[in-house]
């Protein structure tokens, strides 16, 4: 499995498509709700937002279907941090099919902390949100990448 397991979630029968294959919407769910786990894992939990108004936002998110998740598959959600500076965090996100190593599906996201304050503004991380971000780069340096990696989408013309 690559990068540090972050959450696991068992199929909901409405996110099941006509085909009995998880609903292509539905990998975005569970990626937001692995979005939610990094929070909690850097210490941007619940008691963080409350105190400081700070959270983060997805800025961008391109998804990756590589095999197919059907209604009787719990799906682990692993992360791997492509990088981050003082105020963004670059994420990659494999979810694969509980007892398959291979990637189902890959998301790759980049998040922005802000304040919401009387107006919404971009907001460094605080040291000890910086430090948990840092250990987790390092932690997860070296896992493979199970896709290629972000592009552009376009019909070439011929």
């Amino acid at each position: 499995m690559a990068g540090e397991l972050i959450y696991r979630t068992a199929l909901e029968p409405e996110w099941i498509d006509y085909n009995g294959h998880l609903r292509d919407a539905y990998y975005g769910l569970i990626v937001s709700y692995a979005s939610d786990a990094l929070m909690d894992r850097l210490g941007m939990d619940a008691p963080y937002r409350e105190r400081t108004r700070n959270t983060l936002y997805t800025v961008e998110m391109h998804i990756h279907y590589l095999r197919e998740v059907k209604k009787s598959d719990a799906v682990l959600v692993t992360v791997r941090m492509l990088g981050a500076d003082h105020k963004r965090i670059h994420a990659a996100f494999d979810l694969t099919r509980e007892g398959d190593a291979d990637a189902a599906a890959s998301a790759e996201l980049l998040l922005l902390h802000v304040h919401q304050g009387e107006t919404v503004a971009t907001a460094p991380f605080p040291p000890e949100i910086s430090g948990a971000i840092a250990a987790l780069v390092e932690a997860t340096a070296n896992a493979p990448a199970s896709w290629p990696g972000s592009r552009s989408i376009e019909l070439r013309r011929r």
